[in-house]
């Protein structure tokens, strides 16, 4: 008579906190590796477009409210004193660079008066902020 050897049966546990240490240390990298850009406290809607480059250099922003308030970077600004502020803000920009902020429900009047405070007072380009659409 043959005997048969049974093998006994290896209880076999997962521990999870190597797992957890693991998940937790890929989040913290992540985190960090991660670069946030933070808008302006300036609350206005851009208009979306499905084209989108954001500008990540330190550059000369107009913003324009929707309420028509005018924010040279993040200081208030009037439209009579602005070639005034335009003109002393390029002095600092190597690359004499704008971009225009416009909420979406601002006038195209407005806008167009701005672009043309800002090139006849020594803006080289402008560019014009906007939003990407998502997709769906």
């Amino acid at each position: 008579m043959k005997r048969y050897k049974y093998k006994s049966k290896v209880n076999f546990q997962l521990d999870p906190a190597p797992m957890t240490d693991v998940i937790f240390l890929l989040l913290i990298f992540f985190m960090l590796s991660s670069s946030f850009i933070i808008n302006q406290g300036i609350k206005i809607k851009l208009p979306k477009t499905t084209v989108s480059k954001e500008q990540l250099e330190n550059k000369l922003v107009i913003t324009i409210t929707k309420k028509n308030k005018l924010f040279l970077n993040t200081k208030q600004v009037s439209i009579k004193n602005l070639p005034v502020q335009l003109k002393n803000a390029l002095v600092n920009q190597k690359e004499k660079m704008l971009i225009i902020k416009a909420d979406k429900d601002v006038l195209h009047g407005i806008v167009v008066e701005i672009m043309d405070i800002a090139k006849t007072n020594g803006v080289e380009k402008l560019a014009i902020a906007t939003e990407a659409k998502k997709n769906k």
